[in-house]
């Protein structure tokens, strides 16, 4: 399968974690804060960051980007596209800002604790984990959890 170069970052750019927007109004609040902590947990996987770009959209966007590249005709709250294979972390992480929203409410979170849980789920694709068998379902859970503690609060 093909993977979209969504975003080709030019080499002077050091930052290796970059925040953007596709069709949406969105500002991730204190990005300074979510890069130390998506850093310590790629630390803590004892993986290394090349480069991560969140693309936060809507529901339409995702569901557009499910359909060309996935095949899938369903709404999601995440896809994860990786550029390279554990330990190296390089890769384009697509957020639903509408799917957050609604999730949030029906799980019965908070808006900012459901995004950093999807943030990381992302991540921990990208560090190997999967979420298809119970098993791995499990363990995900477990590393999200583990995750979400690394989060200080403000």
């Amino acid at each position: 399968m093909d993977l979209p170069p969504f975003f080709d970052i030019p080499d002077e750019v050091e930052q290796a974690i970059l925040f953007h927007q596709e069709d949406i109004s969105f500002q991730l609040q204190d990005e300074a804060k979510y890069i130390n902590w998506i850093q310590s947990v790629i630390q803590q996987e004892s993986a290394h960051l090349i480069q991560l770009n969140y693309i936060f959209c809507s529901d339409p966007a995702l569901l557009k980007v499910n359909l060309e590249y996935l095949d899938h005709d369903t709404y999601t709250d995440i896809i994860t596209f990786p550029y390279a294979s554990p330990p190296n972390i390089e890769g384009d992480i697509f957020i639903s800002i509408d799917r957050i929203k609604e999730n949030a409410t029906k799980f019965e979170h908070t808006f900012e604790e459901e995004l950093r849980r999807v943030m990381i789920h992302g991540v921990l694709h990208l560090c190997g984990y999967g979420d298809k068998s119970p098993t791995e379902k499990q363990l995900m859970r477990q590393k999200e959890e583990e995750s979400m503690q690394l989060f200080l609060p403000a």
